[in-house]
C-alpha cells in the first residue's frame, strides 16, 4: 500500500493557483482510474483505489500548505506505513513549465509544504516535482505561486496532468523511468522526421522540361506556280 499526496491550499479561492498543481494531479488520477469519491479524513480529503493491483490512497491535505505535514503524518501512522511508501506531488519553481522530475529524499529547498512534511515524517519520501517556472525575481515568488495559471498555460498543463495519470500505475509499481516517459510522451510527443511534398495546384500548367525539344513552325508547302515575275505582273492586267 502507498500514499500519493498532492500539495495545495483548500478552497475555491486557491483552486486554480500554480501552488495547487499537486491537488490537480490527485484529482486527475482519481477521475481517470475510478477511485472512490473524496471524503474528509486525516485533516484533508482522501480517495482510495487500486493501481497495478496494489491499494493506493490519494491525499489532499486541508491544513493549508505550510501545515501539510500534519495530514501526511496522521495518514502514514494510521496505515502503519514508512516514509518510503509516501510520494508527494508539488509545484517546482526551478523547473520549466511542464517539466516533471522524480526525486527520492533530500532537502525541501524552501518549499513550505515540504518543510512541514520533513518536520513530521523526515526526508526519506519520494517527490514528484512539477515545473511551473520562475517569475524571475525572488520577491515575486509569493504572488506568482498564489496566482492562477494563465490561459496560455492551459495546453501544457493539461498535457502534464494527462501524462501523470498515464504513468501513475508505473510510479506506484516503482518504475520511475517509465512514469517520466509517460509524462514526456504527453508533453513532448514524438514528431515524424519525414514530410510529404505538397500536391500540385489543380489545373496548374506543367512546366516544360529543360531538355524538351522546342516546337518550330512547320515549313510552308512548295508552290506549283512556275511563272516568272514579269508574267505574273502581265497576267494581273489581263
Amino acid at each position: 500500500m502507498q500514499i500519493f499526496v498532492g500539495l495545495g491550499n483548500p478552497g475555491a479561492k486557491y483552486e486554480r493557483n500554480r501552488h495547487n498543481i499537486g491537488f490537480m494531479a490527485m484529482d486527475r488520477i482519481a477521475q481517470d482510474h475510478g477511485f472512490s469519491p473524496w471524503r474528509a479524513r486525516f485533516q484533508g480529503e482522501m480517495s482510495e483505489g487500486r493501481l497495478g493491483g496494489d491499494k493506493l490512497v490519494l491525499l489532499k491535505p486541508a491544513t493549508f500548505m505550510n501545515l501539510s505535514g500534519q495530514s501526511v503524518g496522521e495518514a502514514m501512522r494510521f496505515f502503519k506505513l514508512d516514509p518510503a511508501d509516501v510520494t508527494v506531488f508539488h509545484d517546482e519553481l526551478d523547473l520549466a513549465p511542464g517539466k516533471c522530475r522524480v526525486k527520492s529524499g533530500g532537502g525541501h529547498a524552501g518549499h513550505n509544504g515540504l518543510r512541514s512534511i520533513h518536520a513530521h515524517i523526515g526526508e526519506a519520501y519520494d517527490r514528484v516535482r512539477l515545473g511551473i517556472g520562475h517569475p524571475g525575481r525572488k520577491d515575486a515568488v509569493a504572488g506568482y505561486v498564489l496566482h492562477d495559471f494563465t490561459k496560455a498555460d492551459q495546453d501544457w498543463l493539461e498535457d502534464l496532468l494527462r501524462g501523470i495519470s498515464d504513468g501513475a500505475a508505473a510510479l506506484a509499481g516503482g518504475d520511475k523511468g517509465r512514469f517520466q516517459n509517460a509524462v514526456a510522451l504527453r508533453v513532448n510527443p514524438p514528431r515524424s522526421s519525414t514530410t510529404r511534398p505538397a500536391p500540385p495546384a489543380p489545373d496548374a500548367p506543367t512546366p516544360p522540361r529543360a531538355d524538351a525539344p522546342t516546337a518550330t513552325k512547320p515549313p510552308a508547302p512548295p508552290s506549283d506556280d512556275t511563272r516568272s515575275a514579269l508574267q505574273k505582273l502581265a497576267d494581273r492586267f489581263r
